[in-house]
C-alpha cells in the first residue's frame, strides 16, 4: 500500500503528491468526495480516502504554524 496527499485539482486531473513527487490522476478515479490536503490510500489498485491519516497531517499542520507564530 501507498499513500498520497491531494496536491490539487485542474479540471479533469487530481494532482496527488506521494513519495515527495507529484503524480496526475483521472478525476474520476477518486472518491467523489475527496479534497485538497486529503490522504489517498492506494490499495491493490483502489484509491480511497483515507481519513483518520488527514486527520492526523491535519493537527501536525496546525501545530507548525500554532508553534510559528506564537
Amino acid at each position: 500500500m501507498k499513500n498520497g496527499v491531494i496536491d490539487r485539482f485542474e479540471d479533469d486531473i487530481v494532482v496527488i503528491e506521494i513519495d515527495g513527487e507529484t503524480r496526475d490522476f483521472p478525476r474520476e478515479s477518486i472518491p467523489h468526495d475527496a479534497k485538497v490536503g486529503d490522504s489517498i490510500l492506494f490499495d491493490n489498485g483502489e484509491i480511497r480516502l483515507d481519513p483518520s491519516e488527514t486527520t492526523i497531517r491535519k493537527r501536525e499542520i496546525k501545530k507548525l504554524m500554532d508553534d510559528l507564530f506564537e
